[in-house]
């Protein structure tokens, strides 16, 4: 399994704006084959920061993501809202283990 996770910021004026096309691509990128887990999240506590975690079953899965026509769209879109401060790094993880 692949993990991705990360975080990336929105200038707080643009939030509302935004919503909408991160809905949107999430939406998207949940139909996608081998896609186990798509989201963001808002942090409570810093305003603007956006939280992301992905979960795909493989490598290939999450190659053929990048390429997905939603996904240029996507990288139009958060550009003209000011996305800034995105790290998102991936990992190669097995199932693991509930606690």
């Amino acid at each position: 399994m692949i993990v991705v996770m990360g975080s990336f910021r929105l200038p707080i004026e643009n939030f509302a704006s935004a919503q909408p096309m991160m809905a949107k691509v999430i939406a998207a990128t949940r139909a996608e084959d081998g896609c186990l887990l798509y989201a963001y999240a808002h942090d409570i506590v810093d305003p603007g920061l956006v939280r992301v975690l992905e979960k795909w079953r493989n490598r290939a899965a999450l190659d053929a993501h990048f390429q997905a026509p939603h996904m240029k769209v996507w990288a139009q879109e958060r550009a003209s809202l000011g996305l800034f401060e995105r790290d998102i790094k991936v990992f190669e993880s097995d199932e693991g283990v509930a606690v």
